[in-house]
């Protein structure tokens, strides 16, 4: 955020040179920049939550809308039939994943791809993509996918196999 707020700012005080700081559209350009600003520390904020799951309860581990829950066939990992929910973060969404359930991390794959919009039917295969797989003590296994977009183009995941994966962390 520090970066974001450099950055505005020399935007800021060069086009405050060069056009006058007595000027209706310096007044404007600081407004802009300010909103600006607030949208990136939207974006980047990392909120403290409680957790109230039990230790068998699988979480949602990312802000957003469920846009759809549906029978699929995953062909990375567990390659047969498993029901996916697919949660939509808009960028006005807390930016930040959790770990669904506690265990031992079994797998964890980044893929390079593409940027497309998240509507687009490609963009769940194509996009920038994380998978991760994290086993309970039970054997549950449960995988979560985080998939770049155009707006949220990079993912920086620290799931590494063998980690201890903590439920909500």
């Amino acid at each position: 955020m520090l970066v974001a707020f450099l950055l505005l700012s020399v935007i800021g005080v060069l086009v405050g040179y060069a056009i006058g700081t007595s000027h209706w559209v310096f007044a404007s350009l600081i407004v802009v920049l300010f909103i600006c600003f607030m949208l990136v520390v939207q974006f980047f904020r990392v909120p403290n939550r409680k957790l109230n799951a039990a230790p068998n309860d699988v979480i949602c581990p990312a802000d957003g809308k469920v846009v759809v829950i549906e029978e699929v066939v995953e062909t990375e990992y567990f390659k047969d039939k498993r029901i996916q929910v697919s949660i939509f973060m808009s960028p006005l969404n807390v930016h930040v994943n959790w770990f669904p359930i506690k265990g031992k991390v079994k797998f964890s794959k980044y893929h390079s791809g593409k940027y497309l919009v998240a509507w687009h039917p490609k963009s769940s295969t194509e996009n920038e993509r994380t998978t991760v797989v994290v086993q309970n003590e039970k054997g549950t296994e449960v995988l979560f996918r985080q998939i770049a977009g155009a707006v949220a183009r990079r993912i920086v995941c620290y799931a590494k196999e063998g980690d201890q994966a903590q439920q909500g962390n």
